[in-house]
Order: C-alpha cells, then structure tokens, then sequence
C-alpha cells in the first residue's frame, strides 16, 4: 500500500494487526449503535397508517428515495395527478436514511463499470447523470431543501503506489480531472499513506441524506401528495381496468403503480432472484478540535474515497451544534445465508472494529478520538451493479431496484423512468438499453452464497496482488457478474 518512515510495506491488514485492541476498545466506548443521521432534531412525526379503502391515479411503494423522486416528479409533471405514496416504516428509515451522503453523477457505478456493460450507450448515460445531478441541485435550491448539500466533489486517492497509474490512466482519459501527487494529495487531506490522487469536483456532490429524504417528503405534501406510513403493501392484484395493493387495514386502487422498494422484497415474486441484500457498515467521530483539524486539513469539505476492491469512503459533516465530524464506512460488504433483510444484520462488530483501526492507520494524528455512532444496513445489488427496470401487468406497473450504494443521485433518474415506462409511450428513457436490458438474476442458495464468498475472497486477493485479478474474477468478468470498483 503506502510505506511508512522506515520503508516498510503498510497494508490495510497489517494496520488492522498492528493496531492495539486498546486503542479500538477506547475508540468505540459510549458508543451509540444506531444511525447518526436519523437522530437529528429536525426528524418529522411519523405520519398517520392507512385505514379503510382508497383509489388513486398513481400508487407508490416505498418512500426512500427512490419512492420520493417518482412522486415529487409525477406531481410536478401533472399537478392533478393524484398520487399516494406508502412505506412500511417511516420515510427514509433505510438506506435512504443511514448512507453516506455522497451524491454522484454515475448512473452505472462508474464510468468503466459502464463500459463493461453498456458500451453502445455508456457515453450518453454519463449526460443524462450530469444532467441529473444538475437537475437534483436545482431542484434542492427550488424548492429550499436544507439537506447540506455541498459541492465540493471527491477526492479519490491512491493508497498503493501501482495505483498511481490508475490515477494517469483517469487523467488522461478526462482531461478537465487534475493528477494529484502525495504531497499535493496532502495539502487537501493529510494522511501518510496517500500516494496520489484526482479531486473529481463535478461529478459528486455530499449531503445530509436523512435531512434530504425528509425534505423530499415536505415537497411532496406541499404537492399534494399523500402519504401514508407503517403502511407495508403486501399484496398485489389486477383486474382488466385497475391495479389494488393490500396493505394491513385496507387497501389502494391504481390506474398505475410503481414498486421502489429496492432491498426489500418486491411484490413482484419473479424479481427475487435479481437482487440480494449486502450489508454496509460507518462510523462518525465526536466533533474534531481545532487542533484535530488542523492536523488533517480537510479545509474544502470534499469527499474522500481510496481505490482499492474493498474501498473506504469518508467526508466531513457539520452537527447541529457545529461541531465538525468524519464519517468513515464501506470496506467490509456482507452477505448473509439466505439472502434475508434481518435487523439483526444492521451491527457487526467485528466490522466496526476493522473499520476504528484502519481510521487510526489512515490518520494517525487523530490517535484517541472516540466514534459517536455506528451502524449499517442493507444495500440492494444487482449482478450488473447499477439499477434495473421492469413493468407487468400491461404497463401499469412498474419497477426499479439494483442501485448497490449509488441511489443518492440515481434514484431520481430511476423514478423518471419509470414515470415514463408507465406512461405507454416511448421516450428516449424508455429505449435505453439500460431500461431494456435485465442484468443476470443471481442463483439460489447455497449457490449465491458460495458465489458471493468466492468474488469477495477473489477481490481480497486482488488487492493484495497489486490489483491483478484472479481466475475466478476473470470468469465473473467475461459473464458480466464482475465487480470492479
């Protein structure tokens, strides 16, 4: 990876042995396992269940944000549409909620992702996701959502010297992105093991993205939207004029209905097999010092995101009170047995503690800072990484899901799409390969699971072999099941 005052070969797993197990007991005393975001003061009541029997233009399933966008769009494309959105819990209780915050252009998890499997058309989904990014700022500022969205862009560094040529090689091919070196690296972030890096300012942004699914919320019943919580639709049927969905005290007629439950099962039995639940884990420190801060830079509040398979991703936040905060995740991504959503699920240890040390190894100077909260929870994946789309019934209904920890921004785009799959007509959306194009449904147990431990010890080797991938990554590649971040 990097290489420490003495030339010595520093790794993620060397860090994570070589930090004591007092100074990760230390880091996670008094913490509060559950996530930061949902505890912000500005979080609304719980809006009253459904009871009784009612009828709508457009029924939504789901109110993450995947749900919100489809109805803040159909809303302001026709004001007279009635539109009722339900969610099981409460509006962005989920992976809405607890994500961290990087709102990004990509509509395909990365422009190489992209490439892999939609070469025809790659060049005009990177338009449409800066469009769609442009279209999520102006509609933040329109309607004066105070998510704290900030656009800064991410700094994504290097932290193994081979890298570095991966850093070139994204340079020269995006000539608007500028190659950072380690010491110019550090003049941004300081940390000893950054040996490079680019500062993408366009393509992201960083949010508040419980405060952003709340605000999308107010939108919509400024709108007219209605919405109805810990109301969970269990059941849909059709006749040859309408769409119902039951839910426990009642149920909703629809001219048409789109489903945006994502990682949670879809109404829809044949779309089961297309996703399975990965769990992702965070930490946020207490509020910095003065002095913490100045140690670390970190003056332009960017995003930070390092290169390898089992990536990290951190930025800073601001707290209610001021305080100045890091939220560090990602690396670990679990799949457990069964492909089950299980609260249970939602807290590993053992991954918030591999997570505290490789902290401390990328910033040692903030050796003794305590983690406020932590917690996770589960992200739907696609065999293709990015998000999918389906209708039944006639077209009158229709679904999204696939987005594998890059729906802050693709969601909108997703909810557009499937407006306009449910509007019978064809658009330019809805003749994007993309939208046509299904990506390969995982197998059953105990196949995937078998699947998903072979890809991940493949990606741990990989990264501990200068990135060069193995057989068994190779094969994934040629059948379009790789993943490379």
């Amino acid at each position: 990876m990097s290489t420490t005052t003495n030339g010595t070969p520093l790794s993620f797993d060397v860090i994570e042995a070589n930090t004591p197990d007092s100074v990760i007991d230390a880091s996670l005393s008094g913490t509060d396992y559950s996530p930061y975001w949902l505890q912000h003061p500005d979080r609304p009541a719980a809006l009253p269940a459904l009871e009784g029997s009612i009828s709508t233009d457009l029924l939504v399933v789901g109110g993450g944000y995947t749900g919100l966008w489809t109805a803040l769009q159909a809303k302001e494309a026709d004001p007279a549409r009635e539109v009722v959105l339900i969610d099981a819990e409460t509006i962005g209780w989920a992976a809405s909620g607890r994500n961290g915050g990087f709102c990004e252009a990509s509509l395909v998890h990365g422009e190489s992702n992209g490439e892999t499997h939609l070469p025809k058309e790659n060049a005009r989904l990177t338009e449409l996701g800066a469009d769609n990014l442009a279209d999520i700022a102006e509609t933040i500022r329109r309607y004066s959502i105070d998510c704290d969205f900030w656009e800064n862009g991410v700094l994504n560094v290097a932290t193994e010297k081979y890298q570095v040529e991966w850093l070139k090689e994204e340079a020269e091919a995006n000539p608007g992105l500028p190659l950072l070196d380690a010491d110019e690296v550090k003049t941004h972030i300081n940390s000893p093991i950054f040996e490079g890096g680019n500062w993408d300012k366009e393509s992201a942004a960083l949010l508040h993205p419980a405060k952003l699914a709340w605000g999308l919320r107010r939108v919509c019943l400024d709108l007219g939207v209605k919405i109805f919580e810990h109301t969970k639709g269990t059941e849909l049927t059709a006749t040859a004029s309408a769409v119902t969905v039951s839910t426990g005290a009642g149920t909703i007629t629809a001219q048409r209905v789109a489903l945006a439950t994502n990682v949670f099962p879809s109404l829809l039995k044949r779309h089961r097999l297309h996703t399975i639940p990965v769990y992702d884990y965070a930490l946020m420190t207490e509020p910095l010092t003065e002095a913490q801060r100045e140690a670390i830079g970190w003056k332009n509040n960017t995003g930070l995101a390092d290169m390898n398979n089992r990536f990290h991703y951190s930025r800073p936040t601001i707290d209610e009170n001021g305080g100045w905060r890091i939220l560090f995740g990602g690396y670990d991504a679990v799949y457990h047995y069964g492909r089950e959503v299980k609260p249970q699920y939602d807290h590993n240890e053992a991954t918030y503690r591999k997570l505290a040390a490789h902290f401390v190894g990328i910033f040692p100077q903030l050796e003794g800072i305590k983690f406020s909260h932590a917690w996770g929870g589960a992200i739907d994946t696609c065999s293709r990484f990015f998000a999918f789309f389906d209708t039944s019934h006639n077209g009158r209904v229709a679904y999204c899901a696939g987005f594998t920890g890059l729906g802050v921004g693709a969601t909108r785009f997703g909810g557009r799409v499937m407006l306009d799959l449910l509007s019978g007509k064809k658009t330019e959306l809805t003749e994007l390969e993309m939208v046509k194009k299904k990506p390969l449904p995982f197998p059953p147990e105990p196949v995937a699971w078998m699947g998903v431990k072979l890809m991940t010890n493949g990606l741990v080797k990989a990264d501990r072999n200068e990135g060069k991938r193995g057989p068994f990554l190779k094969v994934m590649d040629a059948v379009g099941m790789g993943f490379d971040s």
